[in-house]
């Protein structure tokens, strides 16, 4: 540990990669983005002193070419002599390091460079710009960008449009802000456009329904899986989605969805859109189908516009889930817990394939209430209750 030999005070961006630190570990509370100060707690250190931790948040940094990523995970020491990076944490985190001439490099897992630190007295040292997410620090505090950052970075005209047309309950006016949003712009969100020659609209529930398999995605999500598969009923757009591990899953997911939508709405499927990838045209998914009386139009290459809908919408919900992840520094990992909270926000947002409500109250006959939607990625409490109703602490 080299606690001991820095000279650094902990209040300079002065940090030191430590090989033997399992923590990172910052003695600066002013640096923390956000900060959990109920993890209390202490670390011990080689020369067996021990030192309390008051706390465990992230920290925004500026990279040299002007990016910001989070130091996730890291633990408030106030008593600290110098800020610690853990190598061992950055590489369980999927970070890569690399040691040449006399320099370690530190990669993320697109292979973008975060640190480069020159050996110095035996010692890797790096200075360290640390930043404030004006996203969240100066604007937060702003109502309707309080609003556009719960609902998953939504444009501000789709949210003027759910209060002007009363869309869903417990959501403010809003009022179209001057700043601008850097999730928003490192999730690209944007839309693309089709032909407009697309077949007649279902009239009724389950009468159409899309579907579209994305992925592989690059990571792997907390719970393995490398795939999501979205079904969209074409009456009410109405989104659902569900995370695969492997392509072949299709069969099962779509078993399960025909299952619970049928349960909900009392109605049956008749046609399944998709396009023409193996996933659909199995002899199972195939069998599967005919024995249920559903017709399964697969669309051709050349007509993907018809099938566009899925497709679209598989693009805006990768879209808004990764403005989610970059705003609040979140690891690629969550991006099933994103995806299923951008479907969750957009079932409760306006669509141009119906007017007037939104597709959770064109399905369920209910307005949606939004009033408990909270920003994604932010910290939470779970109160545990004892036999007796008693909170446990």
């Amino acid at each position: 540990m080299m606690v001991s030999s820095a000279q650094e005070n902990a209040q300079s961006n002065m940090w030191y990669l430590d090989s033997a630190c399992s923590n990172h570990m910052c003695g600066n509370k002013e640096f923390f983005d956000e900060l959990d100060e109920s993890m209390l707690t202490e670390v011990k250190f080689a020369d067996d002193r021990k030192l309390p931790v008051k706390g465990k948040g992230r920290i925004l940094i500026q990279l040299e070419n002007g990016d910001h990523q989070y130091i996730s995970d890291v633990l408030y020491v106030p008593t600290l002599t110098c800020n610690l990076l853990s190598l061992g944490q950055l590489l369980e985190k999927g970070y890569k390091v690399d040691f040449k001439d006399s320099h370690l490099t530190v990669f993320d897992s697109k292979g973008m460079k975060i640190l480069k630190s020159p050996l110095k007295n035996r010692l890797f040292q790096i200075e360290i710009k640390i930043e404030s997410y004006p996203c969240f620090k100066s604007i937060v505090s702003d109502e309707s960008w309080l609003w556009h950052l719960r609902y998953g970075h939504l444009n501000f005209e789709s949210l003027k449009l759910l209060t002007h047309k009363n869309l869903v309950k417990g959501l403010p006016v809003i009022q179209h802000p001057e700043q601008f949003c850097e999730g928003c712009i490192s999730g690209e969100q944007h839309r693309r456009t089709f032909a407009s020659n697309t077949p007649r609209r279902a009239k009724s529930l389950l009468q159409l329904v899309h579907s579209d398999v994305y992925g592989p995605l690059q990571t792997a999500s907390l719970g393995g899986s490398k795939y999501f598969m979205t079904f969209i009923d074409d009456c009410s757009r109405m989104i659902w989605v569900y995370t695969l591990k492997n392509k072949s899953d299709a069969v099962s997911c779509f078993q399960k969805f025909k299952a619970t939508v049928e349960k909900q709405s009392g109605r049956y499927i008749k046609t399944l859109r998709t396009d023409g990838g193996g996933e659909y045209t199995s002899s199972t998914f195939s069998k599967f189908c005919d024995r249920h009386g559903i017709k399964h139009e697969i669309m051709p290459p050349q007509t993907l516009q018809q099938n566009g809908v899925a497709e679209r919408k598989n693009k805006t919900i990768i879209d808004m889930a990764h403005s989610m992840l970059k705003a609040k520094g979140l690891p690629d990992s969550f991006w099933a817990e994103a995806v299923a909270c951008s479907v969750y926000l957009l079932n409760r947002s306006p669509t141009k394939g119906v007017s007037h409500i939104t597709p959770e109250e064109a399905w369920s006959g209910y307005k949606p209430s939004v009033k408990h939607l909270k920003v994604f990625g932010s910290i939470a409490y779970v109160h545990v209750l004892d036999a007796n109703g008693e909170e446990v602490r």
